[in-house]
């Protein structure tokens, strides 16, 4: 028994971005066009955004959706997030500038979990993060890790990710669990919610 439930959670692929099972942004355009909309139309207002990698830009913007859902965002916030691809789009991307000369700015971007210290600074979190990095989407490892933070006092929160980009192909499965005494969520139920087609 995980005692989590889902406050929100966003889902953003194949051009859209669902939000608690509604279609609430949808483009047709390229990868960095989707997310340069994206970020006006969500009318976030946060400079440092046009200086991220794509993975950091996903992850940001997910977070962003979510978060904005909460009265208050304590400090004591944990990120729990995966994929299967690590950084590999920066990675190719350094790779190519040090035929040059070596990017300093693409190089900050080279380990995945960049991402999570992005987020942490925008929304002032101080609490546990990992970033893992498997196969496949794994519910059962983010619900039972975010579990064991909760159960041990280390967070009172956890923001949960899939956060996957390989090329101009991208997965983003984000939620936010707390603890609850009432209706607990289930590694089914969040795998429906990963597995749904949103028209």
């Amino acid at each position: 028994m995980n005692n989590l439930s889902v406050d929100h959670w966003v889902r953003i692929k194949d051009g859209k971005i669902i939000v608690d099972g509604e279609v609430v942004f949808a483009s047709e355009a390229d990868i960095a066009s989707f997310l340069k909309a994206a970020f006006k139309f969500l009318n976030i207002k946060y400079p440092k955004f046009h200086k991220m990698d794509r993975l950091s830009k996903l992850g940001f913007i997910a977070s962003e959706i979510v978060m904005k859902e909460e009265a208050e965002i304590s400090e004591d916030t944990a990120l729990v997030f995966s994929n299967n691809s690590s950084s590999l789009a920066s990675d190719q991307n350094y790779q190519e500038s040090i035929k040059n000369f070596p990017s300093p700015s693409l190089f900050v971007y080279t380990l995945p979990n960049i991402v999570l210290g992005e987020i942490s600074i925008r929304f002032g979190l101080k609490s546990e993060n990992v970033f893992f990095i498997e196969d496949e989407f794994n519910a059962k490892l983010l619900i039972d890790y975010s579990a064991q933070l909760i159960e041990s006092a280390k967070a009172n929160k956890v923001l949960c990710a899939w956060l996957n980009l390989h090329n101009v192909e991208y997965d983003v499965f984000l939620w936010l669990s707390s603890e609850s005494h009432k209706k607990e969520i289930t590694e089914e139920q969040i795998r429906k919610i990963y597995d749904a087609d949103y028209d």
